[in-house]
C-alpha cells in the first residue's frame, strides 16, 4: 500500500484490509490484477465502467484506493476522477495503456496520485499498492 494510501487509511482509523475499486473495462485486466492485489491481501471490489463505479461511489461505498482506467465506455477515467475529486481525496492510481507522456501530465494535473502503464503493470503496480 503507498503511503499515500497509509495515511489516508489511518486519519480513517481503519486497522482493517484496504480495499481498493478496480475500474477497466478489459476484462483480463479486472481478473488478472485483482487476482495479483487479492493475494497480497487488498479486498478488491470490481467494475467494468466508470459510470458503474460511480454510481457505487457516490452512494457511499468509498473504497480506500481507486485504480482507474483511462479509456473506458459510458464514462472515462478522466471524468470518473473529476467526479470522485468533488466527494473524497482517497488516492487514486490510473493503470492505462495510453503511454504518452501529455497524458501521463495531464491525470496527474487533474488530481490523479500516480499513473502506471499496462505495459508494466505487473512488475510496477504491487510495488505502489503496497
Amino acid at each position: 500500500m503507498t503511503e499515500l494510501a497509509r495515511t489516508y487509511i489511518a486519519k480513517k482509523g481503519a486497522v482493517v484490509m484496504a480495499i481498493i475499486a478496480l475500474v477497466d473495462d478489459d476484462q483480463n485486466i479486472l481478473t488478472s490484477v485483482s487476482m495479483t492485489l487479492e493475494s497480497e491481501g487488498f479486498e478488491v471490489r470490481k467494475y467494468n465502467d466508470g459510470l458503474e463505479a460511480w454510481t457505487d461511489m457516490s452512494n457511499g461505498n468509498l473504497p480506500d484506493l481507486a485504480v482507474f482506467d483511462i479509456k473506458m465506455p459510458r464514462m472515462d477515467g478522466m471524468d470518473l476522477l473529476t467526479k470522485v475529486r468533488q466527494i473524497t481525496q482517497m488516492p487514486v492510481i490510473f493503470l492505462t495503456s495510453k503511454d504518452d507522456e501529455i497524458d501521463e501530465v495531464l491525470g496527474l494535473r487533474m488530481g490523479a496520485d500516480d499513473y502506471i502503464k499496462k505495459k508494466t503493470v505487473f512488475t510496477t503496480f504491487v510495488g505502489r499498492a503496497d
